[in-house]
């Protein structure tokens, strides 16, 4: 809603192409200063199904229907649900002599297994945990004490015959604990006699789905471990009662079917029983996964409904004018050309989740399943590494360029810990024709469990804003090829779209995107992405900004910008200035060097005074970077005074340093080429100044050569070096 705000008016459209299940939508509808007009897309039929009835008001009749609807089912089938309320052992009886009666909130069933030594039967609920309640890694078997682990315990498995007659093998689960209420108490017990009975007896008497789950990434674990192979395995049978008789009630409304697959997520057996969490015990399915647990939780139909319309009755947005549409980003043909305001993504990323199996059940309910074809991940199974990702979000990005109003913007939201996936997201955006104007984080208030668990998860979504330029720019630019003018021509263009002055936390914040040499990887980026050749080298474009633009703060403005920032500066304190940087290769330390040796922070320094901050600031560094000694990065961009001490060169000098160290870098490039067979450790600058020259010199073939011996990962997370190789890869 913050961005919607800042980017868009009351009556603008707003675009979501990958919009899971429609908060953009929601966002719209309650944009403080008045609604805007949202099309939200998904290729996922179930994400564009939850999507449409969030955006889509509720009538009060159908929450009563709904609650009628409840009540009959309950009525009808509610003694399934029953318990005998047992103390120490004895059914308790009622003043009228009859049995009390609890209602069941939920049902453990824990797998069966043998021991891998001596084949005895046992329990995992009553093996397997602690005096605690707590899960151990390792146990004992009572009868040979040979050491059991998850990792060696064989399951016990039942042997069916399906409708077709195809004989299937499934892991057997038992029933060990029944939880249940009487009014509002809650006590445990042991199923008995009656509530197995019960549960033998309770048979699905109505259609449920009993599609085979596709080979994927996540299906393979329930299936070879455990023999759940239909969506119908996933239920208990009498869950699939439940459910099947549920279904046939709201199947012909899609507000009742809205709430029958809201509850869908927790009436699997993949809901853990983790009782050493004590009251949070119930903590659901492992997210984004088909994991089954040792312990599975079997929940109450019917209290989950009940559970879940309390939330629906509270689902009454005003009436937005919101369309839904369920079809791939890739093809957008039914919207016109410069037609919307604004786009919000939160796009897939990689390998981070696999939809279209995860949805494949509750699709199996909704009888329309993913086309998964068109789907933007990383997976084996449908033969798609990071290459055919990269070519799935430009075509989805390109399709996004095309509909979005020049001078406007896009918001992509990104969460992922691989730089690889950054880069091809970066690169698909640049290949579309769009402009990176800003990258920043937003921080998550809650974690995932895996994020606190996890040294490698993040815990920051990365937020990258980008815009579609004028076409006056455009005219102006392509008219002006051939010419160093195309370079300060996107310059002036880019600093002006570029916000001026950003405080956060009463602190001024240094836009990098106003540096000078990120400036210059825009400006080449979209020269070549252009099919253009970059009209100037790095010491002239450097030469060239501070002989046309005004430098505040390691920062570059445009004449009419500059006073806005001066204005907020004088009002800041000199000290409140964030100039943070983590050095992790070549480039990003002599950024940092550059900073250290700037005016606002204290001038030159000595190498004894800049190392120890230097090996602070340093972070992971690429194992195939070849990272120089700091004295190195030194003596190749820098001078030293008569005291020892380092400093910036001054605009007519830094050519030549520049050019030195281009020069140096170049011999090193030329070593790489001479020699024979995969590059396993090299200096990332010499590639980059090697890909500059050989682009320059149009040799695009020395360019795939050298790349092709790098390793995958140098190129894929190096954005400047993915665009060359892509480029020229396309032209040899």
């Amino acid at each position: 809603m913050t961005y919607l705000e800042h980017y868009t008016k009351p009556g603008d459209v707003v675009l979501d192409a990958f919009s899971g299940s429609g908060m953009t939508g929601i966002a719209a509808q309650l944009c403080p200063s008045g609604q805007r007009n949202a099309i939200l897309i998904d290729l996922s039929p179930y994400a564009s199904f939850i999507s449409m009835n969030y955006n889509t008001p509720n009538d009060e009749k159908i929450i009563f229907d709904l609650e009628a609807i409840i009540s009959d089912l309950e009525s009808q089938y509610g003694d399934f649900y029953r318990t005998n309320h047992v103390v120490d052992g004895h059914v308790q009886k009622g003043i009228d002599g009859r049995n009390i009666e609890g209602t069941i909130n939920y049902t453990i069933w824990s797998d069966v297994f043998f021991c891998p030594h001596c084949g005895h039967e046992m329990v995992y609920y009553h093996s397997a945990l602690d005096g605690r309640m707590k899960a151990m890694k390792k146990f004992n078997c009572p009868e040979c004490n040979f050491e059991i682990t998850k990792a060696n315990m064989i399951l016990k498995k039942t042997t069916e015959v399906d409708a077709s007659g195809k004989l299937y093998e499934f892991v057997q689960k038992k029933p060990v604990l029944i939880n249940y209420s009487i009014g509002k108490k809650r006590f445990f017990k042991e199923p008995d006699e009656c509530d197995l009975k019960k549960i033998a007896e309770a048979r699905p008497t109505k259609w449920i789905p009993r599609d085979e789950l596709p080979v994927g990434y996540n299906t393979e674990q329930p299936k070879h471990s455990h023999g759940m192979c239909w969506v119908n395995s996933f239920y208990t049978s009498r869950t699939q009662l439940f459910l099947s008789e549920a279904y046939d009630r709201f199947r012909k409304d899609k507000k009742k079917i809205f709430l029958f697959t809201s509850i869908l997520p927790k009436m699997t057996l993949l809901n853990r029983y983790m009782p050493e969490h004590g009251s949070r015990a119930l903590v659901g399915p492992m997210v984004g996964t088909y994991y089954v647990p040792s312990l599975s939780v079997e929940n109450n139909v019917i209290n989950q409904l009940r559970f879940q319309l309390q939330k629906l009755g509270h689902l009454s947005y005003s009436k937005g004018n919101v369309l839904v549409s369920n079809q791939s980003a890739t093809d957008l043909s039914n919207i016109p050309d410069n037609s919307i305001d604004y786009i919000f993504v939160d796009p897939p990323f990689g390998a981070n989740i696999m939809y279209s199996e995860l949805n494949f059940m509750p699709e199996s309910w909704l009888g329309i399943k993913t086309q998964n074809k068109e789907e933007a991940i990383v997976n084996n199974i449908q033969k798609k590494a990071l290459p055919e990702y990269t070519n799935l979000m430009y075509r989805s990005f390109a399709e996004l360029f095309r509909v979005l109003k020049p001078n406007h913007w896009i918001t992509i939201e990104f969460h992922n810990s691989k730089n690889a996936v950054w880069n091809a997201i970066q690169q698909s955006l640049l290949a579309a024709g769009f402009v990176i104007a800003d990258v920043r984080t937003l921080s998550k208030e809650k974690k995932t469990v895996m994020q606190y668990k996890s040294d490698n998860t993040v815990d920051q979504d990365l937020v990258i804003s980008a815009y579609k330029p004028k076409d006056s720019f455009r005219k102006s630019f392509l008219s002006k090829v051939g010419s160093e003018d195309t370079a300060w021509e996107f310059t002036r263009h880019h600093l002006e779209n570029l916000p001026v002055v950003v405080v956060s936390n009463d602190k001024i914040e240094v836009i990098s995107e106003r540096q000078a040499f990120l400036l210059f990887d825009r400006m080449v980026a979209y020269h070549i992405m252009q099919g253009l050749p970059v009209p100037m080298s790095a010491t002239d474009y450097y030469r060239g900004l501070d002989e046309k633009f005004l430098k505040r703060d390691g920062m570059y403005f445009l004449a009419d910008q500059v006073n806005e920032y001066d204005t907020a500066r004088i009002k800041t304190d000199v000290e409140n200035i964030q100039l943070s940087m983590y050095v992790t290769n070549e480039k990003t330390a002599i950024s940092w060097l550059y900073q250290q040796l700037s005016d606002e922070f204290g001038g030159p320094q000595t190498y004894a005074e800049l190392q120890p901050k230097f090996m602070q600031e340093v972070k992971s560094i690429d194992k195939f970077e070849a990272m120089p000694e700091l004295s190195t990065l030194l003596e190749e961009n820098f001078l030293q005074d008569e005291k020892g001490r380092w400093y910036i060169p001054n605009t007519t000098k830094e050519g030549d340093v520049i050019k030195l160290r281009e020069k140096k870098l170049w011999k090193e490039f030329e070593g790489y080429m001479n020699s024979k067979g995969k590059l396993k450790l090299f200096r990332s600058e010499a590639i980059r100044v090697g890909f500059s020259r050989l682009w320059k010199d149009k040799n695009y073939q020395a360019i795939v050569d050298i790349a092709e011996r790098l390793p995958e990962q140098t190129i894929q997370e190096d954005a400047n070096l993915l665009m060359y190789y892509d480029i020229s890869l396309g032209r040899v």
